[in-house]
């Protein structure tokens, strides 16, 4: 006598038939089984339960949060805007030496 193997629930549907069989789709989403629905014959959608899709944004949100490296800390740092007044007075504070700039006289 021969066993066969237990069949797994679907975990892709066509859209007509996700319709018709709601409450199978959800059941099977229950178990912790995406369940896939495609229209048209591409993906459209995810049936995940309640907690599966609770951890997947816990873990998106813990992933946004990892800390900053000091580049990105520096970067992100508010930036002091310079008025021309300040420009003009480290202009001015700027120590040049003078040059002395003598016409010569031309000996023939």
């Amino acid at each position: 006598m021969r066993t066969t193997p237990a069949q797994s629930p679907p975990s892709a549907w066509r859209l007509q038939d996700a319709k018709a069989q709601f409450s199978a789709l959800v059941d099977n989403a229950m178990r912790g089984v995406p369940q896939h629905v495609t229209r048209r014959g591409k993906q459209a959608v995810v049936v995940l339960s309640e907690a599966d899709f609770e951890a997947l944004q816990r873990n998106a949100s813990s992933r946004s949060k990892k800390p900053m490296g000091l580049i990105d800390h520096l970067l992100a740092m508010p930036k002091a805007p310079m008025s021309l007044k300040s420009k003009t007075q480290a202009a001015a504070d700027a120590q040049i030496p003078s040059l002395d700039l003598q016409p010569r006289c031309a000996t023939t």
